[in-house]
């Protein structure tokens, strides 16, 4: 084989030794659509900041979740930038884990951001994590199949509606399934939504004196519901199906109804992406009457952990990602309608996006119902919708989170599933000293 000298220009040693003082940063992400269209329009950051390169560690949510709270935890200093929750904001910035974000540039206008959002990923009136997308969670359905069932679905449903149409519209000899819902294990994955879920039956994690509630009737109401729901209407395998995988089946047309984050609508709606496209409607996540709807209330955010050596460089591309600037761009290249919600008023004040997004109403509803202050219907001692705002939560969660898949697998009972709950969390609570 032939080699070819390399003759090294003048112009080429220019670049070579920019790109050596060119500072790189990198940046661990959840492997979600909004994110991945991000890091397809990162030239017209690199363009404006050539001194700053741009590295991705992109993650499945549940590996993401551990990797970035082990690395901040051990002050590892693998990421200058973490795509974070709303979960750990605040916690992480109590033990001053994270860098505050309160100068991210004079046309950024903190001020702009939906009050929900912002006060979730605040400490003391300081942001900590700038919201990429916020979210809540609602009913996506499809049209066709409640118009061929002779059913019409209310703005606002009850679950007991919910599970009587999800069981009408099942056909599963053509693989059509009345409703797909989280069965993936993990706090943020199945618990994500039967926590919220269980909040519209009167079930919480905790007494006022941290005591777990798995006992509780309203939480084998909840169980029981959601397995009796899923055996009868639900898609096979559903124990490994968390938010890709149910996107997936309903953009296929296998699922008639999905009851999930918000941010789906987008790729729900999108023709490109989805076979039902022009056939999806939307609705507020259903209640049993009791006061609160099964809604959540996140955002994915991006914060720097403490111990990056590169803040500046690391603010100026959050300062990018999650201004009114990026929107326009993502609008210029994608269209309105694919813009990441949840996050701004002005967007939601949009005559173009309203336009372009038939569910923009019904995701700012969402966001507005959803109160993290007060989720439950009897009083609790914490705070968070879709999770319980305590440093031990994560692996309380997940343990737990393992067993309700267990049980929709079919390997355990509900009482077995709920007596095992029961004693993990005890169990974990006494370790951590509570009540505290």
């Amino acid at each position: 084989m032939r080699r070819t000298p390399i003759i090294m220009g003048a112009m080429t040693a220019v670049a070579l030794a920019f790109a050596a003082q060119a500072e790189t940063i990198t940046i661990a992400t959840v492997n979600n659509g909004d994110m991945i269209r991000m890091q397809g329009l990162t030239e017209d950051f690199t363009s404006k900041h050539p001194d700053i390169q741009l590295e991705w560690v992109t993650l499945e949510e549940n590996v993401l979740r551990q990797r970035v709270t082990t690395d901040i935890a051990t002050k590892g200093g693998q990421y200058d930038v973490m795509t974070i929750g709303t979960y750990e904001v605040p916690i992480w910035a109590k033990q001053n884990w994270l860098v505050p974000l309160d100068d991210l540039g004079d046309d950024y206008d903190v001020d702009d951001l939906l009050p929900a959002i912002r006060d979730g990923l605040s400490m003391d009136g300081t942001l900590y994590a700038a919201p990429f997308y916020g979210e809540s969670s609602m009913v996506m359905y499809r049209k066709d199949l409640f118009e061929k069932a002779g059913l019409e679905m209310p703005d606002a449903p009850t679950w007991d509606f919910i599970a009587d149409a999800a069981r009408k519209i099942t056909d599963k000899d053509n693989e059509i399934y009345g409703i797909c819902l989280r069965g993936k294990a993990g706090w943020g994955e199945n618990m994500a939504f039967l926590t919220a879920m269980s909040n519209s039956f009167g079930a919480r994690w905790f007494d006022m004196d941290w005591n777990p509630q798995f006992d509780s009737q309203a939480w084998k109401d909840t169980l029981n519901f959601y397995l009796d729901l899923m055996k009868d209407a639900g898609p096979p395998g559903a124990s490994s199906n968390g938010f890709n995988e149910n996107l997936a089946l309903f953009q296929t047309g296998k699922c008639g109804m999905w009851i999930d984050a918000t941010v789906a609508a987008s790729f729900v709606t999108n023709p490109s992406e989805s076979k039902v496209a022009d056939q999806v409607g939307f609705a507020l996540a259903p209640d049993k009457g009791l006061g609160k709807r099964g809604n959540w209330l996140w955002a994915w955010s991006l914060a720097i952990p403490a111990g990056s050596e590169k803040v500046d460089a690391a603010k100026a591309f959050i300062g990018w990602a999650t201004s009114k600037a990026y929107l326009d761009l993502v609008a210029e290249k994608e269209g309105w309608a694919n813009v990441p919600p949840g996050t701004r008023t002005s967007l939601y004040e949009n005559p173009k996006y309203q336009e372009a997004a038939p569910f923009a109403e019904m995701t700012l509803n969402s966001i507005k119902a959803a109160d993290p202050n007060q989720p439950t219907v009897d009083e609790v001692p914490y705070t968070g919708v879709q999770f319980v705002a305590i440093p031990e939560f994560q692996g309380i969660g997940t343990a737990v989170g393992q067993q309700f898949s267990a049980a929709l697998a079919g390997n355990i009972t509900a009482d077995q599933a709920l007596a095992t709950a029961q004693q993990v969390t005890s169990r974990e609570m006494r370790r951590a000293g509570y009540p505290k």
